[in-house]
Parts: C-alpha cells; sequence; structure tokens
C-alpha cells in the first residue's frame, strides 16, 4: 500500500502524476549543460546521477520483494484451507493492491533515470489509476479489518453471520467499486506532455481553474483516504482494548480466545505499519498545498522521494509482517518454499495423525475440504 509518485516531469505545477497530484516535481536535480566550470559540472553530474541511482536500486528492491511477497499471500489464500477466512480474504485484497502498485516500479525507475517518460499516454494513465486504486483499496481494506476484528471481539454473536467469506469478498469488491470512484476519473485526466525541453510528462490535466481543483483533489484524498479512517480505526481498536482489559475470555475457550488475540494483534501492527508509512507523504503534501516550499532545495528533494520511498516499501512490507506474526501464512510459506520438506515432515508424521484422527495439515490444498468460516 503505497504512495508512490506522480510527477513524472520537471518541478512545476502542471506536471504530477502522485496520488494527489502533487504539484511537486519527482525528478532529482539534474546538473545544467551550460556550466563551463569543469569542477562544479563534475559535482553537478554526481548530484544529478546519485538520487536515480539510488531510488532506482531502492525500487528494485522493493518491487522485487513486495511481488514476491504479495503473490505468494494471494497463492497461499487461494489454495489452502486454514487461510480461507474473513480475515485473510480482506488480507488477500490488500496484497493484491499492493502487487499492482509495485509493479509500477520499474516504470518510475526507467522514467527517473531517463529523465523522461517513454511509455506512452496509455501507460501514463494505467499507472496513476494503479497508484490511486491502490491508495484508496488499502487503506479502505485496513478499515474494513479493523471494523471486522472489533465486531469479533466485542459483539461475538453477532460476528456469526457477519464474518464469513462470501461477505468478506463481497465487501472487496465493493471497496474496488468505491475506490473507482477518483481512480477512472484520474485516469481520463492523465496526459502526456511534452516539456520546453523536449521531454515528456505524465500529468493529470485538471478543468479550470486548474489550481482550485488540484487543492480540492489534495484536501478531498487527505480527508477521505486518510483522517477518516484512521479515525475510524482508532475508535475501533479503543474499544477493542477496553473490552479485552474487561474480560479474561472472550469466547469461552482459552485456545480460540488466544487465536482471536493473536489475529487482532496482527492486524494492529499491520495498521500501524500502514499510519507510520504513510503519514509523512500526507504531511508533506498538506504542507506544499499552504506553505511555498522551495522546490529546488536539495533536502527539500531528498525528503520528498524518501517519503514516496517509505510509502512503497509499505506494499513490500505487509507479506514480511504476515510471515512473522500469523503462524498459519509462515507455515504455508515454508512449505511453498521448501515443497520437499514440507512432503517428508507430512509423511513422517502421517500415521501419528490419522491414528489420533487430527485434521489435515494447515497447508492442505483448498480441494482436500471445505474451508471453515
Amino acid at each position: 500500500m503505497a504512495l508512490p509518485p506522480h510527477s513524472l516531469g520537471d518541478w512545476n505545477d502542471s506536471v504530477s502524476i502522485t496520488p494527489l497530484n502533487v504539484t511537486f516535481t519527482e525528478d532529482p536535480p539534474r546538473a545544467s549543460p551550460d556550466i563551463n566550470d569543469t569542477n562544479r559540472a563534475a559535482g553537478g553530474d554526481a548530484t544529478s546521477l546519485l538520487i536515480p541511482v539510488c531510488i532506482t536500486a531502492l525500487y528494485s528492491l522493493i518491487c522485487a520483494v513486495g511481488l514476491l511477497g504479495n503473490v505468494l499471500v494471494m497463492f497461499g489464500v487461494v489454495r489452502y484451507i486454514k487461510l480461507k477466512t474473513a480475515t485473510n480474504i480482506y488480507i488477500f485484497n490488500l496484497a493484491l493492491a499492493d502487487a499492482l502498485a509495485t509493479s509500477t516500479l520499474p516504470f518510475q525507475s526507467a522514467k527517473y533515470l531517463m529523465g523522461t517518460w517513454p511509455f506512452g499516454e496509455v501507460l501514463c494513465k494505467v499507472v496513476i489509476a494503479i497508484d490511486y486504486y491502490n491508495m484508496f483499496t488499502s487503506i479502505f481494506t485496513l478499515t474494513m479489518m479493523s471494523v471486522d476484528r472489533y465486531i469479533a471481539v466485542c459483539h461475538p454473536v453477532r460476528a456469526l453471520d457477519f464474518r464469513t467469506p462470501a461477505k468478506a469478498k463481497l465487501i472487496n469488491v465493493c471497496i474496488w467499486i468505491l475506490s473507482s470512484a477518483v481512480a477512472v476519473p484520474v485516469m481520463i485526466m492523465a496526459v502526456t506532455k511534452v516539456t520546453p525541453q523536449g521531454k515528456t510528462s505524465c500529468e493529470l490535466r485538471f478543468p479550470k481553474p486548474e489550481r482550485y481543483w488540484d487543492t480540492v483533489l489534495k484536501i478531498g484524498v487527505f480527508i477521505f483516504a486518510f483522517v477518516v479512517p484512521v479515525l475510524v480505526i482508532t475508535i475501533c481498536y479503543g474499544l477493542m482494548i477496553l473490552r479485552l482489559k474487561s474480560v479474561r475470555l472472550l469466547s469461552g475457550s482459552k485456545e480460540k480466545d488466544r487465536n482471536m488475540r493473536r489475529i487482532t494483534r496482527m492486524v494492529l501492527v499491520v495498521v500501524a505499519a500502514f499510519i507510520v508509512c504513510w503519514t509523512p507523504i500526507h504531511i508533506f503534501i498538506i504542507v506544499r498545498t499552504m506553505v511555498d516550499i522551495d522546490r529546488k532545495n536539495l533536502l527539500v528533494v531528498a525528503s520528498w522521494h524518501l517519503c514516496i520511498a517509505l510509502g512503497y516499501t509499505n506494499s513490500s512490507l505487509n507479506p514480511v509482517l504476515y510471515a512473522f506474526l500469523d503462524e498459519n501464512f509462515k507455515r504455508c510459506f515454508r512449505d511453498f518454499c521448501l515443497p520437499y520438506r514440507s512432503r517428508l515432515e507430512q509423511s513422517s508424521f502421517s500415521r501419528a495423525r490419522n491414528s489420533t484422527k487430527e485434521p489435515l495439515s494447515v497447508c492442505a490444498p483448498a480441494t482436500a475440504r471445505r474451508p471453515s468460516a
């Protein structure tokens, strides 16, 4: 879940390809070609190459980890019985949004290195739309995961009807439809433009007055894709904490109670990671909207790119969190990465499992039996 760069052009108000249409160039500062002084030119070249190279290296790492990790998460939810729960259906939705976001990073990296957008207007529209879809589907999914945990903890009887995989899938579809209310208009507004320097930029072209609609989009996204969802999440977890403190056993079973607390803790960590990764970019954009920032200051440029990279990092961080915090995901990841070892272990314990009539392996294929809710 990331807030990727959207200004694939120069540092001016008309060029922007980031969610929120930041009126801030995404291009790292480049050395002026008419500098005569050799030392200054060498220093300028070094500076102009440093940021694009660092961005490309970082994006390559995030893309590799994010794509592999999120695809593995989606595969696990689809493939294995134990992962077909309401919470994991939401995790699948989150992984899908993150995988799509990280898939745009090679295009972003190429743009940084080349200093222009060489992929045409169609891909310009697609990349911008994916970024907005990622931003909205991620926070909406995390909000629904928090509401889901609140119902499971505070209203366990009602949870039996509400917390089903079928209803979670329906909610996921609604989340994508709702996100389309922003992503589709933005995709329509996305265009390519040749700058006076002869380079191509990918930007959002607003109706007039452009400055007004630009500001409306930024503030609207900040409120509906950050402030309101974070407020709902905070309220849900505040009520859950009060409930968990007042009741020793939530479900009447120590095993079920321990599992419920574990899942609640995992969702809380994922939500907290999202907020930590996204807060800097939202603050940066709002400050930029209200205050005239020096766009050529190297510290400002570096801070901007760091904020963007932090948002992208969140998309690759979630699968790591699942692997460390959820035992079921950990086992399924291990079974996927080490299939021969997994088969050997299952074979060695098959007799004991049959004699004691224990349930199938947590990572048994979905065709083995019907999933539990």
